[in-house]
């Protein structure tokens, strides 16, 4: 009965069984849902996990700045332990009706700091290290900037649009699935207008914030017009009360891409960048990035832009 009841509580705080993966279901949900539990008995803010998620992930980045194995092991179980308390914070915020947008802010944010500090300590660890394959060894040539380099097209023009697709999708299909209680679809229009309605004083942080996510918003919106122009059709026609059988046929042509939104959010990246480093290659995490990651990147864009203009189509009448 006990045992019953704790499984019952784990699948309710995911966000959908549709969205989560088999790695988080059967591994980080569970340690992350038990660090909830923990945290909710001492009464502990879902913000004040992610604080400390943050701390274990920048430590993480820390450890891979040094070669020996010794460190790197370290960092790995640092960047894990990181992982389970950024699942946990949502399980806990969820548990307990805490969710807040500051939450979510710092959630996002975590992320971003963590991966920030891996990429800085691999580079710095590279820059001064021979070229791989014996690369202008006559020579003596060296990383120097070519790594930051590399660190830069992956970080900027891969890893984070991939992310920000990717959480896209996933709040797209769980507005499709669940409506706006259940999913945090927000728009570029709403975030400006809520930040030109507030003043500075008392608000500073808040309306950076703001001013932030707007343009991730943006960025989201720029990636997706078919979506776009599918979504003010569905808003058009029929506001807030979307049939079911259109939110069904949504549901079943999106669930197949969301394995595609979880291989590129967190747990691939996270293997990849491990079996990078437990070989002594980190370089070889960047290269990952760039090719496989952009390559899985654009089949989801197309499949979802093409599902999209085909409900359009269907939909408009066309």
């Amino acid at each position: 009965m006990k045992m019953s009841a704790e499984k019952k509580g784990l699948e309710a705080s995911f966000k959908s069984m549709d969205t989560e993966e088999f790695l988080d279901i059967h591994f980080n949900r569970p340690i992350g849902y038990a660090w909830a539990l923990f945290f909710n008995r001492f009464g502990v803010h879902p913000n004040v996990v992610t604080v400390l998620s943050i701390i274990l992930g920048v430590s993480a980045g820390v450890m891979f700045y040094f070669p020996d194995m010794k460190h790197t092991v370290i960092g790995i179980i640092l960047l894990m332990w990181a992982n389970h308390y950024d699942s946990c914070d949502g399980q806990l915020a969820r548990m307990t009706g805490k969710k807040t947008r500051w939450g979510r802010m710092l959630d996002g944010f975590a992320g971003d700091l963590w991966f920030f500090a891996i990429y800085a300590a691999i580079c710095l660890r590279l820059t001064f290290q021979p070229l791989p394959f014996g690369i202008g060894s006559e020579s003596g040539t060296v990383w120097g900037v070519y790594i930051w380099l590399l660190a830069y097209v992956s970080g900027i023009f891969c890893h984070s649009q991939q992310c920000t697709l990717a959480d896209y999708y996933r709040n797209i299909h769980l507005f499709f699935l669940k409506g706006k209680a259940g999913s945090e679809l927000d728009n570029f229009k709403q975030q400006r207008e809520l930040f030109y309605s507030l003043p500075w004083k008392h608000n500073f942080w808040w309306k950076l914030f703001l001013y932030s996510y707007g343009n991730y918003t943006r960025k989201q919106e720029r990636m997706t017009p078919n979506f776009q122009r599918f979504y003010a059709l569905v808003q058009q026609k029929y506001g807030d009360n979307i049939p079911q059988e259109l939110r069904d046929e949504f549901r079943s042509m999106s669930l197949p891409l969301m394995k595609y939104t979880n291989i590129l959010t967190f747990n691939t990246r996270a293997i990849a960048l491990y079996v990078s480093l437990l070989i002594g290659e980190p370089w070889l995490y960047f290269v990952f990035e760039i090719i496989v990651m952009t390559a899985l990147f654009t089949y989801m864009r197309h499949r979802h832009e093409a599902m999209c203009a085909f409900l359009y189509n269907k939909y408009a009448g066309l």
